[in-house]
Parts: structure tokens; sequence; C-alpha cells
């Protein structure tokens, strides 16, 4: 949630803090702010209601000059979408401006406490409490920001990543981070600040990530000081990035969701690329490899993950399940972490996250390692908070998915668990060996099988023209088709607007199939892998009360074509990869209905990319 850049070198900073927000306005666009110090050392913060585009319009009469600067875009936490909960926060002499990611939990206390020594607040935000508190002991105490901060941090409960200016230390930036990313580049006689490093990779591929409690003194000409919020000194850990600048374009994609879609066959190519082989027909993750036997005498699994990722978990509970015989369970990070949940030493945890910094996940994470658990994480930003939490895990390698709906990273996150549980199936000797090899052939071929689907999007794009006039939709799914048929209301809900749920499709007689008539679409996932005659009497069942259907089967079939109103063939493959292609054309199905009904799908409102607050 909410994106943060800063610059501090020779450049004029305003260009570049525009383009980072224009970068990170997938991670909130309720509003956007920037602060500057010119070179008379005037601090100038303009921030406006609305996306980046409104705040370039608000300030482009204004004095944006100056080679130091902090800019925000927000998705609203405490205080509406407003102008004066717009990001930065001056302080009340407005000697220091702070922008803000994650929630103080305890700013009320503080806010009460302030107001009785006098302060006064513009805002209803909780980022404004923190700032003020930080210029009463800056100012109580007589001492200098840096101490201000530390002191200030040590005082309050919650999530931050923050980054502060001070118009009397012109030349310095400091920024502090807990459970919220905070990536610092690292130029030549510059610096550059971010919550991801999509805004940084432009200007250079030299990164320090902030880890928790840590307070970084970015000052003009000196080398980058890290200090944790208890005064221990750091040594700074540069990384070199693995990303380019054109997968941060749409290219000649109308959104972003598109690309992400059409990138699918080469994310998953990405994805396999390296672990599997099929010279040798073995499976290498190397995170598995490293901690076989943790695997190997694991009593039970547990899945944790939110959102889409939460979908791709029980596709892997499925296939753990199946191949390897392990008992598995599937549980919401914002449920399990509060729940006082049963973990035992002989438990693995499976964190997902594609981002790797979903806030509820990151708390799973550190439960289960209080109770002695191995915590294996899949996500895809190489250098997150849950790659560095974890004890083991794989990454996706799909590149930035910028699409606040989630596509390729979904699909990867599938495949990267499919490859868990045949690797440990075949270690455990739980799976047969053809029938392992069949599978890894077919896994092979699931790229090529994606762009055959693609083909066809021309015609998913006439016919999803027909139900923008749906106010609900219901998904139809058994078996690993389940899972899809979340997952494709998901999507729908997301972007489009439309109120879709996803049931089992045997459960459609227990309630829901009370709501179907005439103008309830129904997409029901009806391949001739699993269960297809229960799920065809299903339709039938549908159909005869009036029900609208659409369809997803396997080339060739001629059974559920006539009886549903609308078909989308996908290849033929083996039941637990079905999910693999099955996600597609309910991607792109969603994708064009919010296209018809002129919502900005990148940016779908009310929702952000990376979910680092509670």
């Amino acid at each position: 949630m909410c994106g943060i850049v800063g610059y501090i070198g020779n450049k004029d900073a305003y260009q570049i803090l525009i383009k980072g927000l224009q970068r990170l306005e997938y991670r909130g666009y309720d509003s956007a702010g920037v602060a500057l110090i010119n070179k008379n050392n005037q601090l100038n913060v303009y921030k406006t209601k609305g996306k980046v585009a409104y705040l370039e319009d608000f300030a482009s009469d204004k004095d944006t000059s100056g080679s130091i600067g902090i800019a925000h875009t927000r998705w609203a936490t405490h205080g509406e979408p407003t102008n004066a909960n717009a990001h930065p926060h001056y302080s009340q002499s407005e000697k220091l401006a702070m922008i803000h990611n994650g929630i103080i939990e305890n700013y009320a206390v503080l806010k009460e406490q302030l107001i009785a020594k006098g302060y006064t607040f513009q805002s209803s935000t909780d980022t404004e409490v923190l700032i003020q508190l930080i210029e009463f002991i800056k100012t109580i105490h007589k001492t200098d920001l840096f101490t201000a901060v530390q002191m200030a941090l040590n005082q309050i409960v919650g999530a931050y990543a923050i980054a502060i200016l001070d118009k009397e230390n012109p030349d310095t930036i400091i920024a502090a981070r807990k459970s919220s990313p905070l990536v610092i580049g690292v130029g030549e006689d510059e610096y550059f600040l971010a919550s991801d490093a999509t805004p940084i990779i432009e200007y250079t591929n030299k990164v320090v990530y902030l880890n928790d409690e840590e307070i970084a003194i970015i000052k003009r000409g000196e080398p980058l000081k890290i200090k944790t919020i208890s005064n221990i000194e750091k040594t700074p850990q540069i990384q070199q990035l693995e990303l380019s600048l054109s997968q941060l374009e749409k290219g000649n994609y109308n959104h972003f969701m598109l690309k992400e879609i059409f990138e699918q066959a080469k994310s998953l190519t990405d994805c396999m690329r390296g672990r599997i082989n099929t010279d040798v027909n073995n499976i290498a993750l190397s995170g598995f490899i490293d901690h076989k036997e943790k695997f190997l005498n694991a009593k039970r699994i547990i899945i944790t993950a939110c959102g889409t990722s939460w979908h791709a978990g029980l596709i892997g509970m499925y296939a753990i399940e199946e191949f390897a015989r392990i008992p598995v369970e599937v549980e919401y990070s914002s449920e399990f972490r509060y729940r006082k949940p049963v973990i035992n030493k002989d438990d693995i945890v499976i964190a997902i996250s594609q981002s790797g910094e979903t806030a509820d996940t990151l708390a799973a994470i550190e439960l289960a390692k209080k109770n002695g658990a191995f915590i294996f994480g899949i996500c895809n930003v190489v250098g997150s908070s849950i790659a560095r939490a974890t004890d083991s895990g794989c990454y996706t390698h799909v590149g930035p998915e910028i699409g606040v709906a989630s596509t390729k990273a979904f699909t990867a996150q599938v495949l990267v668990l499919l490859m868990l549980a045949l690797s440990i199936a075949k270690e455990k000797k739980t799976i047969e060996e053809n029938h392992f090899l069949n599978i890894l052939h077919e896994m092979t071929l699931i790229p090529d099988k994606i762009k055959t689907i693609l083909k066809i999007n021309d015609n998913i794009e006439k016919f999803s023209q027909i139900f923008t006039y749906a106010s609900n939709f219901i998904y139809l799914g058994r078996g690993y088709n389940y899972p899809i048929a979340l997952e494709g209301a998901l999507k729908l809900k997301e972007i489009s607007y439309i109120h879709a749920e996803g049931y089992p499709a045997a459960e459609m007689k227990h309630g829901p199939i009370a709501l179907i008539n005439a103008e309830m679409p129904v997409v029901v996932i009806a391949t001739n892998a699993g269960m297809y005659e229960k799920v065809v009497s299903n339709i039938q069942e549908i159909k005869a009360r009036k029900g609208k259907v659409i369809a997803i089967i396997t080339e060739g079939d001629e059974v559920v074509r006539k009886l549903a109103d609308y078909c989308i063939q996908i290849p033929e493959t083996k039941e637990c990869l079905v999910p693999l292609l099955a996600s597609i054309p309910l991607q792109l199905l969603a994708y064009h209905i919010a296209v018809v009904k002129g919502c900005d799908v990148d940016q779908p409102r009310n929702l952000a990319k990376s979910v680092t607050v509670e």
C-alpha cells in the first residue's frame, strides 16, 4: 500500500520524483504529493487528492526546484482521500515534512498527548501524529533529527516506512522502516529512495534493502549510514537488481493487465528455466533440495496466503496431498495469525505472496517461527521481506507485475507449487515414475498451449460485451478447478465491480441454485479431466432453470458444447495442470468486461497492489 519515492543528488528532483510516483501508482492512487527543498532552503509541499496526473497539474505553476525531495502516492487507511490527508505532512513549525506507509496503531493516544502540549492537526491521519511527535522530541530534547526519529520510533506501535526532510538540514533525508518495504538506490553522487525497485532501475542497479527497525541517514556527498532504533550501526549491503526498464512499460498494450496476461507463456517458461530438466527427467528446486529432509519428514504442511495467492495455495494443497501424501491445510494469513493455531516443530509452513511484503503473511511467518516450524516462501520480488524472513523458498521469476489484479504471478505460484509437490513425491516414492514423467512432459508444453489460448482473445472480447449488463456471476468448478472458479470470480470483482462468487460445482444445490435465472450468468470450468460427468450434470441443472452458461471446455468436447450458451476451448492436459490453462480465459473474460464497462483496469477503485497493512 502506498508508494514512497525520494531523491538527493545533483539533478532536478521533481522530475525524478514524479516519474517514480508514476511507476508506483499501482500501490495507491487516492492522492499524491511531493516535498522539495529549493536552493534558498525553502521547504515546499504540494499535494492533492486524486492520481499523480492531478498533482502534476496542481504543481505546474509552483516552485518545484531543488535537488532533494520526497514524494508519495496514497492508498487511504487513516483518513479519507482528501487534500488535507494527502502526504507529505508538515510538522507544526513547517520545518519538517514526512511521508509514511503503514499504520501507527497507538496514534490516537499520542495525538491526545500532543494536543495537550499545544499541537494542532490539519489532517485526520496517523502520519501527521508521527511527524508532530518527532518535532516535539527534537524541540524538547534539543537533539538532531536522527536522534528524534530514533526516540519517536521507540514510542510507536505499528508498521512504518518513512522519509523525512528538514529545511534546517537541506542535504539529508532520514528514512526508516518496520514491516513496510523501503529500498535505497545508490548512484554516482546521488541516492534514490522507493517502496520497491521499480522507480530506481532507470538510474542505478545498486540497491540497499532496509531491514525492520533500521534508520538510514542519506546525506549528500557522504556514504550511506544505517543504524537501528536501538542505535546499533549496520553496514549497508549493496545488491544488484535484475530488472529491465522494458518490463515496466506497457509496450503496445492498452493496459498492464492485458500485457501481463499475454506474458504468461514466457513467464511460465522463465519460472521453469533451470528447474525442469527433461534430459535427466528431473525437477531441481534448490529451496527443496537444500532442505529435502525437512519435507520428507514433515507431518503436515500449512499454506498461508491472502487473496489470489490463497487460491494458488488451494491448488497446491490438492497437488501435495495427491502426489506427496502429506496432509495440507490452507489458511488465510489474516485469520491464521490471530486464532492461536496449533503449530508443531515438524510442520512446514509455506508462505505465498507476489510482493513478498504482505503484512498478514509476514505476521503469520513470525508466528510459525516462534513455534519452531520450517518456513518456505514463494514470492516474486527478489530481496522482499518474506524472501528474507523464510528459511528457504522459491522465486517465481515472472518479472514486475504492475496490474493490481494478479495474473502472471498467480499462474507462476501454481506452477512452483506443482513442481514442489512432484519433487517431494519423487523423493518419497509416492508417485509412479511413468506418471511423474508424463506430468513433467506435459508441464513443459504448457507455455505453447497458453499461446494457443491467447489466439482466441478476440473471440472472448466479442462475447464479453454481452455480459456487461450482469450484476451477479456464479463461477463453478470441481477438484483442481474449484480454486480456479474462486480466482475467476475474484478477477471479475476486482476490475469490473460485478459481484461474483465461486463455488464447488456440487455445492450449487445447497443454496446458490436459488439465485439462478435467465439474468444470472454461470461460468463453469468443465474440462474433461477430473469429475467431468458430475460437472455436466451440474450444467444440466443450471440450464433447467434458464441460467446462461459460459463453459471452459477441453478441445473437441461436443457434450458440453451442446449444453452451454458460450464455450471457450482450451487444449487437453493433465488434470493437475488444467488450472494453468483454465485461468487464462477467465482472466481475459474479466478484463474485457471491465474494459467495455469503462473501468480503470490497472488501478481498480479501493484496491492496491501490495497490502502492507493489516
